[in-house]
């Protein structure tokens, strides 16, 4: 019987230690997660320095133009949308409206298709020039970014980028005007226009009119992008990201 009791108390103490042993293993787990998570946590809503700041605006913008320009450079990326979809120059409204009214619908479709099809073609160019513009960003600019107003990073890029831009364009759209018979659809339609009796004639240059309306389109993609990451806590994706737009949220307050 004393046998049995030693080997039952033996077993009672095993049995405890290795309790204690696991508890002890659970308790240092959770404590070393909330260690991270606190360090996380501090790491993301600490005051940013200069330089972090500098380089969290460099990454939002980045993440930011990347995914306009590439949007607007898919097929259907000007067409498609409403906000920059590109409809017959001005002076050519009236066009457009007198040869619908005699059923030449096909010939007035046409032409606003293939404005839109050289936009997208000249888009697929813009990455590189506002990548290029995010680089020689200075600390001061990126400090003015973030603490200025919510368009500030679009109306940075339109000071620096818009020259580079249509220069750029300008001949890339001037090649695909002719490669998806713009010119000669807008030729057509004038044409037709013109040979009506008591019209002014009407002669626009296309290039210039679909470069213009390009960059346009391009910078109403930026500044959706840029109200994206200052108002979605959500596309705050990486700890610097939440940091910096978090020390701005507390600045604005």
């Amino acid at each position: 019987m004393k046998k049995i009791n030693i080997l039952s108390a033996s077993l009672a103490m095993l049995v405890f230690a290795s309790l204690n042993v696991s508890s002890q293993i659970k308790l240092s787990d959770i404590f070393k997660k909330v260690t991270e998570k606190q360090g996380t946590t501090t790491a993301a809503t600490g005051t940013p320095s200069t330089f972090e700041i500098g380089q969290g605006i460099k990454e939002a913008l980045q993440i930011g133009v990347s995914a306009g320009a590439d949007r607007l450079s898919l097929k259907d990326g000007f067409l498609g949308n409403l906000a920059v979809k590109i409809l017959m120059p001005p002076e050519a409204q009236k066009v457009e409206r007198t040869l619908r009214g005699i059923g030449l619908n096909k010939l007035c479709d046409n032409v606003i298709v293939s404005l839109n099809r050289a936009a997208e073609d000249a888009a697929t160019e813009a990455k590189p020039i506002f990548i290029s513009a995010i680089k020689q960003m200075t600390l001061t600019d990126a400090t003015n970014i973030l603490l200025g107003n919510k368009d500030a990073a679009t109306e940075y890029f339109k000071r620096v980028t818009t020259s580079q831009l249509m220069q750029k364009f300008s001949p890339i759209v001037t090649t695909s005007l002719n490669k998806v018979n713009a010119t000669k659809y807008y030729s057509d339609l004038t044409t037709q226009y013109n040979r009506l009796p008591l019209v002014k004639p009407v002669n626009t240059n296309l290039t210039e009119y679909v470069t213009q309306k390009a960059i346009d389109g391009l910078f109403v993609e930026v500044a959706k992008e840029e109200l994206k990451i200052r108002g979605n806590l959500g596309s705050r994706s990486t700890t610097l990201l939440q940091k910096v737009f978090g020390y701005a949220d507390k600045k604005k307050i």
